[in-house]
């Protein structure tokens, strides 16, 4: 079993969000709340030499905390967090849990190839020696803990127009690729890591792809309690690649719809 504290810079949200002069101090410190629980997550990992599974820890929010309402699930979802993220190298396929504007999915698919290239560079995590390597792989376009601002001078027009529109998600976009640092124990020799992180010779301790940082606490090769790890069944099951389609869409709808902070961004359901 091993902790993992994931972390994802949230200065360019942060910087709009301060920048906004239609949302007042109090919403302001309210979001600010909100995205420092949504950006900053402890997950449990539970792993054998096949299969693992990846969930978040669980915490209860205090009441009247979240200024978005029935949308915190939906956004801690695309944050990362959520759901039951359960794979096997062996047979390298992934199922995940995740609920999207109301609607229970579950994601099955083959696992990401990654075409790692191992580095001669080492450092210690937790006592373990661990190597370096790295890898590009295309970005999810349901995993907001991705998206950018985007560049104003490559769009003067939209950056002249920005003083008329209080939409902030107009101001954001989504790479095609990120190039992932990992670095692995080779002491202990199973291919796992966190989130769809794998096929690296020892366990991935950190993993990094420029907004998020994913690094083990702590680690439990012996624990008393067999943990089970078994997949998630409950859910419309879906492609990666329909599920991402699904969110896009729906995003769209919302963006359109969204007329300021204060709109019904967070109102929308499934049918």
């Amino acid at each position: 079993m091993a902790v993992y504290e994931s972390k994802t810079s949230s200065s360019d949200i942060k910087s709009r969000v301060e920048s906004n002069k239609d949302i007042t101090p109090e919403m302001r410190q309210m979001i600010q709340d909100r995205m420092k629980g949504m950006f900053e997550k402890t997950f449990i990992l539970s792993f054998d030499k096949t299969t693992s599974v990846y969930r978040e820890e669980e915490k209860l929010d205090a009441p009247g905390q979240s200024p978005f309402g029935g949308g915190v699930k939906m956004m801690s979802s695309m944050m990362g967090g959520g759901g039951t993220f359960y794979k096997n190298i062996k047979e390298k396929n992934y199922t995940v849990d995740k609920e999207f504007m109301g609607k229970e999915f579950l994601v099955k698919d083959s696992l990401p190839k990654l075409a790692w290239r191992m580095e001669s560079e080492t450092k210690e995590i937790g006592g373990y020696k661990c190597f370096k390597a790295t890898a590009v792989r295309a970005v999810s376009k349901s995993d907001l803990r991705n998206i950018k601002l985007k560049d104003e001078k490559k769009e003067p027009a939209k950056a002249a127009a920005k003083e008329k529109t209080t939409n902030i998600i107009e101001e954001f976009e989504m790479p095609e690729n990120i190039t992932i640092t990992a670095w692995y124990a080779p002491e202990i020799p199973v291919s796992q890591g966190p989130e769809n992180y794998w096929g690296l010779p020892g366990l991935i301790l950190e993993a990094n792809d420029g907004k998020t940082t994913i690094l083990c606490s702590k680690l439990v090769l012996n624990p008393k309690e067999k943990v089970v790890i078994k997949a998630p069944t409950n859910g419309k099951v879906i492609s990666q690649k329909e599920y991402d389609e699904t969110v896009v869409k729906k995003m769209e709808e919302l963006r359109k719809m969204n007329s300021g902070p204060n709109g019904n961004i967070m109102q929308m359901r499934m049918p």
